[in-house]
C-alpha cells in the first residue's frame, strides 16, 4: 500500500511502526541516500543505524562532489534529517536477524522489538581489519590510510610507507607514488618484489625495505613541523606518526603509512535469509554478491555500498543507495499494479 504520511506530522526519529515498506538497515551513506529516494517516492521507510561508520575516524569526506571534505558526522546528521524531512523514520540501534520472504519480512533489532518490511536494504558497509601490528589503529584514519583517492592528497609530498598485505600492495605503493616522490614499500610478512612488479618500482623510485615491521612509531609534532605535515598552526603539540620500527629495532622516518586492509562486509542478520558473506573478485574482501541495481538472490532483498561494492567511496555509495531506492520502489509499484488488477478482475467477476 502507498504511504499517505504527512511529512509534517510524521512521527518522532525514536518511534517504530510495526510495519513499513521498506526497512534499510545501517544509517551511512549508502542507507540514508536509498532512504531518501523512498521517501521522495511515498514510501513508509524506517533506517536503523548502528551509529558505527567506516569512515568515523576520518577528518573528511572527500571526492564528494559539491561537498569535499565534508566531516563524516556531519553529512550524516544532513542526510538523517532529508530523510525525516520526507517521513521517513530514523532510529539508533542494531539489526540482529532478518527472516520472512518478499512482501513479509521481519527485522530483528537488539533491543527485543521486531519491524515487518515488504522489501529490505541492507547498507551497512563493512569492518577494516588491520594487520596485528602495533600503533596502526591507533592512527587509522589519521596519518595511516588505505586509498589514495579518499586520503591520498591530504598526505601528499610527505614521506609515505606502504605496508606489504597482499598482492595490491604493490599497486598501492604506485598509486601512492602518484602523490610523493619518497614512498617505501616494506615488505613486511610478504615477499620481495620480482620480475616486472620490481622494475617498475625501481623505475619509478619506489624504494623497498625487507624485514618484518615491529611497530608504527609516534611523536608530538613541533610547530616547526606544521608545515610539511599541513596541520597548521594548531599542530604543534599534538602526536603524529614519525616512522616504522622494523624488527631488528631499525626505525625508518615516515610521516605516513598507507595499508591495504581486509575487509568484511557486516551482514551477520542476513544469515537467516541464506545470504552470507562471499570472497570478493579482487581477492581482499568478503561482499554480498549482487546485481547492478544492488539485489540480492533472494527477492526482496537489495544491499548498496561497500556491503557489496568494498572499494566504494562515499559518492559511489550515494549513487549505489539513490538506485536501489528507485529500483525498490519501481518493484513495489509493479507488485501493487498486479495486486490491483487481480483485485479488479475479482470484483468483475463477481
Amino acid at each position: 500500500m502507498r504511504s499517505t504520511t504527512n511529512p509534517a506530522t510524521y512521527d518522532t526519529p525514536d518511534s517504530v511502526r510495526d510495519a513499513y515498506d521498506v526497512v534499510v538497515i545501517g544509517g551511512g551513506a549508502a542507507g540514508l541516500s536509498g532512504a531518501l529516494m523512498l521517501g521522495r517516492s511515498r514510501r513508509t521507510v524506517l533506517v536503523v543505524d548502528a551509529g558505527e561508520p567506516r569512515n568515523a575516524p576520518a577528518e573528511g569526506a572527500h571526492a564528494l562532489l559539491g561537498l569535499d571534505g565534508i566531516r563524516p558526522t556531519d553529512l550524516l546528521a544532513r542526510g538523517r534529517a532529508e530523510v525525516r524531512g520526507y517521513g521517513g523514520h530514523v532510529v539508533a540501534g542494531a539489526v540482529t536477524g532478518v527472516s520472512g520472504h518478499e512482501g513479509s519480512f521481519r527485522v530483528a533489532l537488539a533491543d527485543g522489538r521486531t519491524v515487518g518490511a515488504r522489501r529490505v536494504l541492507a547498507a551497512t558497509g563493512l569492518v577494516d581489519e588491520l594487520p596485528e601490528v602495533p600503533g596502526l589503529r591507533e592512527r587509522w584514519g589519521k596519518d595511516v590510510v588505505h586509498c589514495p583517492y579518499c586520503h591520498g592528497w591530504e598526505v601528499r609530498d610527505q614521506a609515505i610507507g606502504v605496508l606489504w598485505t597482499g598482492p595490491f600492495s604493490v599497486h598501492q605503493a604506485l598509486l601512492f607514488r602518484q602523490l610523493s616522490d619518497d614512498v617505501i614499500l616494506f615488505t613486511h610478512t610478504g615477499p620481495v618484489p620480482t620480475g616486472e612488479e620490481a622494475e617498475q618500482l625501481a623505475a619509478r623510485g619506489v624504494r623497498v625495505v625487507t624485514g618484518t615491521v615491529a611497530a608504527v612509531e609516534t611523536a608530538v609534532e613541533t610547530a616547526a613541523e606544521t608545515a610539511t605535515t599541513g596541520s597548521g598552526a594548531d599542530g604543534a603539540g599534538r602526536d603524529r606518526l614519525s616512522g616504522v620500527r622494523l624488527a631488528d629495532g631499525t626505525v625508518v622516518p615516515r610521516q605516513a603509512v598507507a595499508v591495504a586492509t581486509r575487509m568484511v562486509a557486516r551482514a551477520e542478520f542476513l544469515a537467516p535469509l541464506g545470504l552470507l558473506p562471499v570472497a570478493h573478485p579482487s581477492g581482499v574482501a568478503e561482499h554480498i554478491p549482487a546485481d547492478p541495481t544492488g539485489l540480492t538472490s533472494v527477492p526482496g532483498v537489495w544491499v548498496a555500498g561497500n556491503i557489496t561494492d568494498p572499494t566504494a567511496q562515499v559518492s559511489h555509495s550515494v549513487a549505489a543507495g539513490a538506485t536501489a531506492g528507485a529500483r525498490i520502489n519501481a518493484d513495489l509499484v509493479a507488485a501493487e499494479a498486479r495486486a490491483a488488477v487481480a483485485a479488479r478482475a475479482s470484483s468483475v467477476a463477481l
